[in-house]
């Protein structure tokens, strides 16, 4: 997966489309990511004991991560890959695809 925990991501489709926050929680056997603040939901949690209210909570759901763009510079960058160095000492390294720059 391209975007990484901490990292700041744009959506780029769906419902909040055009917000902005920082990467909370990334789950790669689903392909998705949690972020911050985008893709609130309201869920109806029932009384744990007798005589008390029952509440609404507001959570935080998960976005495909093909929805998601990372921010470098305030704009949206797709991510791809380089391979620095050669044999054992090797390094896979994020790239921004347009510029090429190292993220």
């Amino acid at each position: 997966m391209k975007i990484k925990k901490g990292d700041t991501v744009m959506v780029i489709a769906g419902k909040d489309k055009g917000k902005t926050g920082t990467v909370t929680q990334t789950l790669p056997k689903l392909d998705q990511v949690v972020i911050g603040g985008v893709n609130m939901v309201s869920r109806h949690q029932k009384s744990k004991r007798t005589r008390s209210a029952g509440q609404i909570i507001e959570k935080t759901k998960p976005v495909h991560v093909s929805n998601v763009a990372l921010m470098l510079d305030k704009k949206p960058v797709r991510v791809g890959y380089q391979i620095e160095g050669e044999g054992a000492n090797s390094k896979k390294v994020r790239v921004a695809r347009p510029s090429g720059k190292k993220i």
